[in-house]
């Protein structure tokens, strides 16, 4: 199961996508996940313990300027 994640990083799923990828990359955390296909470009949206069951591993970690940490999201203001 995977647990940390970071806007921007490209995770590996269980299952392969209909286009035959199974990369995604994270683009919106919060209670619900969105990703998009790194091969054709397709958006979804998993609610946070659905992605976290079905993603494998982290193929590829976000910038550390391009978005912020998870425990950032968290964090009281």
């Amino acid at each position: 199961m995977l647990t940390e994640f970071n806007l921007g990083d490209k995770v590996q799923m269980r299952k392969n996508h209909a286009c035959g990828a199974n990369e995604w990359e994270i683009t919106r955390c919060g209670a619900d996940i969105k990703l998009r296909c790194t091969h054709c470009g397709r958006v979804i949206m998993l609610d946070r313990m659905d992605f976290m069951r079905s993603a494998k591993r982290i193929t590829a970690q976000a910038d550390s300027d391009a978005g912020r940490t998870e425990t950032a999201l968290n964090a009281p203001d």
